[in-house]
Order: C-alpha cells, then sequence, then structure tokens
C-alpha cells in the first residue's frame, strides 16, 4: 500500500475533563482516546476524577479499588510495533500524594485484558527483585515493595538482551517525591534499543530492551498493595507515537 498524509499516530490525552466517577461501578470505561480497565474497577472506590483544585492544565486522578493487588489501568489497543512503527515515543507527567502502598508502571506491555493489573498479570517489584511476568515490557515501574521504594526503576523484557531481574541494575537514581511531578519518557528505537528519560535527562539506554516483532499496548497501571485505602495517581498528560505501518 502507498505511503499517504497521515504517516504518524498519536495518541494524546490533556485530561480536561473526562472522567469515570468514583462509585460509578463501570468494570470497562473510556477516557478520551484511551480504554480504562483493571482488576475490581467496577468497585465503589475507583474510578478516574478530573481534578478542579490544584488541577492547572488538565489533571486526571486515578484512584484504586482498596484491596490489595487491586488495579487501574489506562491502555491504547495492542496497536504498537516496534520494528514495523519505530522510534516509538511514549510521554507522561505524574505525581503521587505519597509514596506508600501502591507500584505503578507506565510503559508498554504485550498483555491487555479487561482485567489488568500488574503482580498477576505483567511485573512486580519486591526488595531487590523485579518479576517479569510478561514477555514483553518496556517502561518505568516504581514500587512501595523494592527497596528503594521512592525511585523510579527502568523495567524490560523480550528483546535481545536478557530482561534485568536485579532493581539495582534498573535504577535511575531519579528518586519521585510526594506532591511533585516528575515526567517519564521512553523512546524505543526499531532495533530494540530503549531509552528512559525522567525530566529531561538520560537515565539509562539498553540496546536489544524490546522485542522488533511483538505488538505492544501503552498503559498507565495503579496498583494497591496493602488494603483498607485506595491509592491515586495524578496524571498531566499521556502520549504515544509511532510512525504508521504501511505494509498491511
Amino acid at each position: 500500500m502507498a505511503e499517504s498524509g497521515p504517516g504518524k499516530i498519536e495518541v494524546f490525552s490533556d485530561f480536561v475533563g473526562e472522567e469515570i466517577p468514583i462509585a460509578g461501578t463501570v468494570a470497562v470505561g473510556q477516557s478520551g482516546p484511551f480504554r480504562v480497565v483493571g482488576d475490581s474497577i467496577e468497585d465503589t472506590d475507583a474510578g478516574l476524577v478530573s481534578l478542579e483544585a490544584d488541577g492547572l492544565n488538565g489533571v486526571l486522578q486515578l484512584t484504586s479499588p482498596n484491596a490489595d493487588n487491586d488495579s487501574i489501568c489506562l491502555t491504547t489497543a495492542t496497536m504498537w510495533d516496534v520494528g514495523l512503527m519505530g522510534t516509538i515515543i511514549a510521554e507522561t507527567r505524574v505525581r503521587f500524594a505519597d509514596l506508600d502502598t501502591k507500584e505503578f508502571f507506565f510503559g508498554f506491555c504485550d498483555l491487555n485484558t479487561d482485567t489488568h493489573s500488574l503482580e498477576a498479570v505483567s511485573m512486580h517489584g519486591a526488595t531487590t527483585v523485579l518479576t517479569l511476568t510478561a514477555s514483553d515490557i518496556c517502561g518505568f515501574i516504581l514500587s512501595a515493595e523494592l527497596t528503594e521504594d521512592e525511585m523510579w526503576h527502568s523495567i524490560y523484557n523480550g528483546g535481545a538482551t536478557t530482561g534485568a531481574v536485579l532493581s539495582t541494575t534498573n535504577e535511575t537514581k531519579v528518586n519521585a517525591v510526594a506532591g511533585e511531578f516528575d515526567i517519564l519518557r521512553i523512546e524505543m528505537d526499531t532495533n530494540g534499543t530503549a531509552r528512559f528519560w525522567v525530566n529531561g535527562d538520560l537515565a539509562q539506554t539498553v540496546k536489544g530492551a524490546v522485542s522488533t516483532t511483538t505488538d505492544l499496548a501503552g498503559q498507565v497501571v495503579l496498583e494497591i498493595k496493602g488494603t483498607g485505602a485506595v491509592e491515586t495517581a495524578d496524571i498531566d498528560y499521556l502520549l504515544f507515537r509511532g510512525n504508521r505501518d504501511w505494509t498491511r
């Protein structure tokens, strides 16, 4: 098929008002271009709310369910192929009210179901170990169950380079700070090389980090660790961008 005008694909939201009200009991929803899924998001504690205070630019607050390992996820379709569509770029700006009892992932994963979760489905961090459940994953993790529980870590699996499972290998040396935004950016080239940026600084480059043939979904996932209180994450914007595949 001949190439035409729309050669770039951009999936973006500034979150200017899309909501799934808490106590809305929606099992699968939509926020702008993103599908909203997760483990138990139909629970009355979970939802997505646009902030009306401290919400300049448009800020969407993800609120998790309140049971251990329950999650809420914003996701694209499984629509990104590094070898055919690179360089693929993902970027978000995120903050947390606190850094306790939560796990957060931003990036790409080959697993993408309506009950998507982290520990049970794709990945998990504990002490100094990264469990890579998904065969193909590339992104950032923040986990209260890691020894460096306030630090952003890169995470990857599925490419020519074996995914690192020792968390100290993947430390970015940048800590999240409660109440402050961080900008996270991932770049994946057609050869599988991935670059991880935090607040405009290159934190890590990994050759062969990601498969060049596996289809991936772009995701933000917030998961609770523990019980009794919900967790929140404030998302200022969310962007996924790549080249259109003209081979089909």
